[in-house]
């Protein structure tokens, strides 16, 4: 299972690449999971509902399923947030796996910029970062830079760094 990572500051575009670089390699025949590392409390559950009810209750691990699909919550209660590696060992085996965020790990990456946003650039002090998706041409990167709405060549850029390009 290959992995790359789409990195960035808010509001830069990764969610926007990460959608489209799914459809894009999965159109060329790959099969592509995704994990998307979230800073702030999330819930995919809804208060009052029975599954939400189940963890609210104690459960370390609720199960929903359905005919259409299944999710596990794993409750982290006072243990800590487990590693990347430690989730994409848990996953089914794909081709590729995508990562939105865990900007501080060590796979390989492509950072997501819009110069709007005022933000630096995290590739200035992050070897990991392979390649730029911009929305102004940036020069002098010491890495490939292309057009952020570019998903074709960068969607090649990705497949050709992990191996599985055809």
């Amino acid at each position: 299972m290959q992995v790359y990572g789409v990195v960035g500051w808010k509001n830069n575009g990764k969610t926007g690449l990460m959608e489209r670089l799914v459809r894009e390699i999965t159109d060329r025949g790959f099969s592509v999971s995704t994990v998307k590392h979230a800073h702030h409390r999330f819930d995919v559950d809804q208060k009052g509902k029975d599954s939400f009810r189940h963890r609210e209750a104690g459960a370390e691990e609720v199960l929903l399923a359905s005919s259409h699909r299944w999710v596990l919550m794993h409750e982290l209660r006072d243990e800590d947030e487990p590693s990347l590696d430690t989730f994409l060992a848990r996953m089914t085996p794909v081709d590729l796996v995508l990562v939105e965020g865990y900007k501080r790990d060590t796979h390989a990456k492509i950072e997501a910029h819009r110069a709007e946003t005022g933000q630096s650039l995290i590739a200035e002090d992050d070897p990991t970062i392979k390649a730029i998706a911009s929305d102004v041409p940036l020069d002098g990167m010491g890495r490939p830079v292309f057009a952020l709405d570019d998903t074709r060549a960068i969607a090649d850029f990705i497949l050709q760094q992990t191996g599985l390009a055809k």
